[in-house]
């Protein structure tokens, strides 16, 4: 059933937006009107999708039409976001996920997972963050992952140890699990360009500004600080937020019954694994075969619909990704129309003025920073992202930083802040919802290992990127 429109929640985007707008006559001298009333657009559109009073796509529509309709962009111009190949990108890899949860194959690595690595409760949660990795190159909704193929997985397996939330056992093990996955996903959502929605945008962005990321480069960079934070992560949070039950004998026993009622590996999980290891591989060898991520995506796709693992009825009801590449389009054309107008260069200057005399590595930190902690005004990673990293990486460029550092680094954060609120992305309210994590331990947690995220990735990861050549 369709959501109602909450009219109370659509005054906000529109009085800023008309606000914005009527200031055109204020505006800086450097900026024309055009460039203005797009930045007022922009700015109500992305309100809109944080406050929601529709679903993000028609609020995208909206604005969109807005845009053309009051001659701030043309139509061809408009419409030739809907082309961009990394939203495309984003698309066919949510219909590949499909084949993952459709299949099974998503479950019975998991379950396969619990039961080789099971016999303790850390090696559990290493286990199931390991299935997360396994996943994520294929599946960039990480709302996929956490909430059709981990969070059912953990919650059956906390019950099965007596870990209820409702009678006061969570912390037995349901917990530390739940929390520990939440920060496996957005780890590994970090480490991949195909692993959450928000990457390819960025990925577009950055190109906007003369800076090419590729999948293999990206996943180069993040590779280290990402497997040190998914060692390092669960250790602390097992230090800090123990579970009751430290042995799980239990849970191999439990996994074999699972599995053994699934019964044996079908044609189509066969197919599904073979098709996402081609996958996978052109998009690492990508750049030297010639085939580009998207077209590397797109064949995965074709090959699942020869196969039959998935139908054209599967692609058709996977309203995920029609809907991302409908606001994923509006916002990616509303952002370059921001470049090409002037807008992001006038900004990234007026800012780096402010900073001017301090080194670009201190300035850097300062944007990640200021990148990070605003996300507690933002319910949506791919929204934040949408509003925020063309400025900040101009802004880094044009103090000095190193423009694929600079980019790359932005890309990782606007994963990682999802450490922040049980609001902050996708998988955090169902994580959250499960009750197993009271909202006073989210956030004193998430506070916590913030610093963790920043000693890794912006430490240890600035010496790992210096050491393979990308600063």
């Amino acid at each position: 059933m369709d959501a109602k429109i909450n009219y109370k929640k659509i005054i906000l985007p529109i009085a800023v937006g008309i606000i914005i707008w009527l200031l055109t006559p204020f505006k800086p001298a450097a900026l024309d009107d055009t460039a203005w009333r797009m930045f007022a657009i922009f700015i109500a559109t992305i309100i809109g999708c944080i406050t929601q009073p529709l679903p993000i796509g028609a609020v995208a529509i909206i604005g969109f039409t807005v845009a053309v309709a009051t001659g701030t962009v043309d139509i061809d111009t408009a419409v030739q976001g809907f082309g961009n190949p990394s939203i495309w990108l984003i698309a066919m890899a949510f219909f590949i996920s499909r084949g993952f949860v459709k299949t099974g194959l998503g479950r019975r690595i998991a379950l396969q997972f619990v039961k080789l690595f099971g016999k303790k409760t850390l090696g559990l949660s290493y286990s199931l963050i390991g299935v997360d990795l396994l996943l994520a190159p294929a599946t960039p909704s990480n709302t996929a992952r956490a909430g059709g193929i981990m969070y059912p997985i953990i919650n059956a397996l906390s019950r099965q140890f007596g870990s209820k939330p409702e009678d006061g056992t969570a912390r037995k093990m349901g917990s530390f699990l739940i929390f520990t996955e939440f920060h496996g996903n957005l780890i590994t959502a970090a480490m991949f360009l195909t692993a959450m929605a928000g990457n390819p945008l960025a990925q577009s962005l950055a190109q906007h500004q003369g800076v090419h990321i590729t999948w293999m480069n990206w996943f180069l960079a993040a590779l280290i600080p990402g497997l040190i934070s998914l060692i390092v992560v669960p250790l602390i949070i097992y230090k800090i937020y123990p579970p009751q039950i430290k042995e799980t004998p239990d849970a191999k026993p439990w996994a074999d019954n699972q599995l053994s009622d699934m019964g044996k590996m079908s044609r189509d999980e066969v197919f599904m694994i073979s098709i996402f290891l081609i996958a996978l591989l052109l998009w690492v060898l990508g750049s030297t075969l010639g085939i580009n991520a998207t077209l590397a995506a797109f064949i995965a796709l074709s090959l699942l619909l020869l196969t039959g693992v998935l139908n054209w009825s599967d692609v058709l009801k996977e309203t995920g990704a029609w809907n991302t590449l409908v606001w994923f389009s509006v916002l990616v054309m509303m952002a370059d129309q921001l470049n090409k107008l002037g807008f992001i260069p006038w900004l990234s200057k007026a800012i780096s003025g402010q900073l001017h005399g301090l080194s670009w590595p201190i300035v850097l930190v300062i944007l990640i920073l200021f990148y990070f902690y605003s996300h507690y005004l933002f319910a949506s990673s791919t929204a934040h992202v949408s509003a925020m990293y063309s400025a900040l990486l101009a802004v880094a460029i044009a103090t000095g930083a190193p423009p694929l550092f600079s980019a790359l680094l932005l890309g990782f954060f606007g994963n990682l802040m999802a450490s922040t609120t049980h609001y902050s992305s996708g998988p955090a309210p169902i994580f959250f919802s499960s009750g197993y994590v009271s909202q006073k331990r989210w956030w004193t947690m998430n506070a916590l290992l913030a610093f963790v995220y920043f000693i890794i990735w912006l430490g240890l990861g600035f010496l790992w990127m210096k050491l393979i050549g990308f600063m």
